[in-house]
């Protein structure tokens, strides 16, 4: 299903394609001639047919369902975003630098021109060279984020309980079963009282879904391993298959239900919904409220974040998120991060309050779209609830 976001990508997309084929297209007919010409504009239309064809398998949803090879279909939609964004960027740039040189060139002597021929190149190498890095880099750059959630009137047997969060695994062709087991250990070193898995363990149909609750069996905590399911584990159509080989494994994905927990003298409401899509929010969390437990400390499992004003008004103390990767290519500007996730929601990443109420999404472990992270490296979430004083 298409919806305004895609619109607007395709969009941009298809008018920035278009100028780069005028481009190369007018630099072909000042070079070749005859047959050599015309086998330049027969290869620059073949590969723009490639580009349509490619992006077509960046939807998940179309991956999961497509009558050619998962993986294929996947490293194919990924080189085509990747290749997409990246010349966007630098369509973008050029364009601007070639407004600058008109301006501005003839009045620059010989030395001044090479300089800022210099600093062209430069800036029109750094979208290709973020990406590399975000690929190469930053995407397996896992790392611990500590966060303490007070809460006024917490049980002072909940004061300090820690809570790992882990999300947005996407076991794929882009993530290894190796890099997760480098997460599960680093987890595991910090002795959580509680595990709590906030979906998309894999991207599409064919994903190794086994080998992924394979290495989850091995999270360790006092409580044990409790998630929810994502929107990819939809996609895949796996969810009852999923819920079925954790159980098998000693986690317990809730799926609508509610699962109380006793730490102490104090209870602890943990529970869970299946995926919430971001674009029917007449549906949020209908029916959740019976799952609040009166007198118990509610917490809430969601894949989707921006359901979070419904659950504060539904009387959960804390909810848990991820989906958005936080932005996974997220670039600062004058204070502010502009990232795809902000066109969906505005609980993109970090913790949040509505009145007594608090949310935390975190940024996840995996990638989809493009194999990178700018900005927005992965991340293992350690969260301590504290007794406000």
């Amino acid at each position: 299903m298409y919806r305004p976001f895609d619109f607007i990508q395709v969009i941009v997309f298809a008018l920035a394609e278009w100028r780069i084929s005028v481009l190369l297209a007018r630099a072909a007919r000042r070079r070749f001639t005859g047959r050599a010409l015309k086998a330049a504009r027969t290869a620059i239309a073949a590969f723009n047919v490639l580009l349509a064809i490619g992006f077509v398998f960046t939807s998940s949803e179309v991956v999961s369902v497509a009558p050619v090879p998962p993986r294929l279909a996947m490293i194919l939609g990924a080189f085509t975003l990747g290749y997409l964004i990246a010349a966007t960027v630098v369509l973008a740039l050029y364009t601007v630098i070639a407004a600058l040189r008109r301006q501005f060139g003839a009045d620059l002597d010989p030395s001044r021109r090479r300089a800022l021929n210099a600093l062209s190149g430069g800036l029109l190498a750094t979208p290709v060279a973020a990406l590399g890095y975000g690929a190469f880099v930053e995407r397996l750059d896992f790392r611990l984020r500590e966060v303490d959630l007070p809460f006024h009137g917490l049980s002072p047997d909940l004061d300090g309980l820690r809570l790992l969060q882990l999300s947005d695994i996407h076991l794929s062709p882009f993530l290894s079963e190796g890099d997760l087991a480098r997460v599960i250990d680093a987890s595991n070193e910090l002795r959580p009282h509680l595990t709590l898995i906030t979906g998309d363990l894999i991207t599409s149909r064919g994903d190794p879904l086994g080998a992924c609750i394979r290495q989850l069996a091995r999270l360790r905590s006092d409580a044990g391993s409790f998630g929810c399911l994502g929107n990819h584990e939809r996609y895949a159509r796996v969810e009852d298959l999923a819920t079925a080989e954790a159980a098998r494994a000693g986690i317990r994905f809730l799926r609508h239900q509610a699962q109380a927990l006793r730490f102490g003298s104090a209870t602890l409401n943990l529970a869970g919904v299946d995926f919430y899509s971001l674009f029917h929010k007449d549906r949020y969390l209908r029916g959740a409220e019976k799952l609040v437990a009166p007198g118990a400390f509610n917490l809430l499992l969601s894949h989707n974040p921006d359901v979070f004003p419904v659950a504060a008004r539904q009387g959960y103390h804390l909810l848990l998120a991820g989906h958005t990767h936080g932005g996974q290519v997220t670039v600062e500007i004058l204070d502010q991060q502009l990232n795809p996730a902000r066109f969906f929601t505005p609980y993109v990443y970090g913790a949040y309050r509505i009145g007594q109420a608090a949310a935390y999404v975190t940024r996840g472990i995996g990638t989809i779209g493009i194999p990178a992270r700018v900005g927005a490296p992965p991340e293992i979430s350690l969260l301590r609830l504290r007794k406000v004083k």
